[in-house]
């Protein structure tokens, strides 16, 4: 016979009291076990996709930023400023010293430019408008000023060793025992150096020079006198208002013609009196106006004497 099996009773549901003091009948079932007492993470919440393309793109932004955030800040203050005062930030010079040593460019005559001639500048820097009363050097600017009419300033200036050397060095007594024979030989490669009038003509006025010496002491004092021993001083802004003659010029070219000399009209003569310094044709923005600015030219010889020593 089989054996009847005694069946274990259900377990029966108990009352619980919940801290409110509502009773909640519970089945009374085994706890699953704690495994090492170690807690589950918890998910973290989903952030939308948007949230997070705006975060890399910040983050990238962030890393450029740091960077360049010193020179972007002095930007950034300088455009603010423009908005709110309507001026351009000025360039601050960081060293006061460094200012000082830089100074702005010679303003010279408008006929003097940067692509002008190294001679030439020279000339004009240290010569051209300076009081002459030397014979032998009143000479040799009245040569020169006869060849302006064949050659311009550069080219004399850049021949005028050669000018020396051909004429003597200019000295009167010399030019006017030249002789047709030596008249030939003044050449360079095979050219003349001036044309055969210029160049009787100059050996002409060194025989005349002589004479006025002796009429007035010395060929200075016969060029001064016209002007009362005192410069001519202009006041000319702009260099179409130098003239290429004067009244004065015509004056002394009559004088001189009538004593013997040779191609000097109106305009060699005054461009002898600029270069000579019986004129100041300086302009008055150029910063030899100034410095030729004296009242006869014996002062001017005291000061250039004085600055030199």
């Amino acid at each position: 016979m089989p054996v009847a099996t005694k069946l274990r009773p259900a377990p029966q549901p108990r009352a619980i009291l919940k801290p409110a003091g509502n009773r909640v009948t519970v089945s009374e079932e085994p706890k699953p076990k704690k495994e090492n007492n170690v807690k589950t993470p918890q998910r973290p919440p989903q952030i939308p996709n948007t949230v997070l393309q705006s975060n890399v793109s910040l983050n990238s932004m962030c890393s450029s930023d740091s960077c360049s955030s010193t020179t972007k800040n002095a930007t950034v203050a300088g455009r603010r400023n423009v908005k709110r005062n309507g001026f351009k930030p000025v360039r601050v010079v960081p060293d006061a010293a460094d200012v000082a040593t830089i100074s702005p460019p010679l303003k010279r005559c408008e006929w003097i430019t940067p692509n002008s001639d190294p001679f030439y500048t020279a000339f004009h820097d240290e010569e051209w408008g300076v009081p002459v009363d030397d014979d032998r050097k009143l000479f040799e600017l009245l040569v020169f000023s006869q060849a302006l009419a064949e050659h311009r300033w550069p080219a004399i200036l850049k021949q005028r060793d050669i000018f020396r050397k051909l004429f003597e060095n200019f000295e009167p007594s010399s030019v006017a025992q030249f002789t047709d024979k030596k008249l030939l030989t003044l050449k360079i490669n095979g050219n003349s150096l001036l044309s055969e009038p210029k160049i009787r003509a100059i050996v002409e006025n060194a025989k005349q020079l002589p004479k006025v010496q002796q009429e007035f002491g010395s060929f200075s004092n016969y060029c001064w006198r016209f002007v009362n021993h005192k410069p001519i001083r202009n006041e000319f802004r702009y260099g179409r208002q130098v003239p290429v003659k004067t009244p004065k010029a015509e004056v002394i070219s009559k004088d001189m013609m009538r004593r013997g000399f040779q191609c000097v009209g109106p305009t060699v003569v005054y461009s002898f009196m600029q270069v000579a310094g019986l004129v100041n044709d300086h302009l008055l923005t150029c910063f030899r106006y100034h410095e030729c600015k004296v009242t006869t030219k014996t002062e001017f010889k005291t000061e250039f004497k004085e600055n030199n020593d």
